[in-house]
């Protein structure tokens, strides 16, 4: 062999022995991201479990919430409504007493006494009366049910009041029914 021919011989060689490595260095990247892609499928699957987990919790949790909130506004009322039932009993027995007895002075005084022990009440859950008589008209707190022009009141004043306002914590849970002051 000649030197020439050896020398292609060796470049062939070495050039294949380049090939050989390069395809052994693309299979074992092959290898590798296949080993990647099967890591990332299973991150995947977890993190859809994860996912799926979380949201039924949380599907629970509202849920329990909902049923929670449904159970406070049902019974919401209950501790004013038990000390509103001893006034009940209290009139009751007034209306029964006096029947019997047809004294009216006591049944007044019965009924005035249970309207203050009321009163307590109310005020005890923060309820207060809103005095209107005299006052501006104002639709946030008043509901004019009458106008009337008078010489003696100004123009939107308060002329009289047929039911009082109320207001709760600073909420006015009944507006007041008024006549109002209209001048022409």
């Amino acid at each position: 062999m000649t030197d020439k021919e050896n020398l292609k011989e060796k470049d062939l060689e070495k050039v294949m022995d380049e090939e050989i490595i390069d395809a052994e260095t693309e299979f074992s990247e092959v290898e590798q991201l296949k080993i990647d892609k099967e890591k990332l499928s299973a991150e995947i699957e977890n993190l859809k479990s994860d996912y799926l987990r979380k949201n039924a919790e949380f599907q629970n949790f509202r849920k329990r919430q909902e049923k929670e909130l449904e159970e406070l506004r049902k019974f919401a009322s209950e501790k004013v409504m038990i000390k509103l039932l001893d006034n009940v009993d209290n009139l009751e027995r007034a209306i029964a007493a006096s029947s019997e007895t047809k004294d009216f002075d006591s049944l007044i005084k019965g009924v005035e006494m249970t309207l203050s022990q009321m009163k307590g009440i109310m005020h005890s859950e923060g309820v207060e009366a809103i005095e209107s008589e005299g006052a501006i008209y104002n639709p946030h707190i008043h509901h004019a049910v009458m106008v009337e022009e008078s010489e003696n009141h100004e123009n939107d004043q308060i002329i009289q009041v047929f039911q009082k306002a109320y207001k709760m914590k600073e909420k006015v849970i009944r507006p007041a029914m008024v006549k109002v002051c209209k001048k022409s």
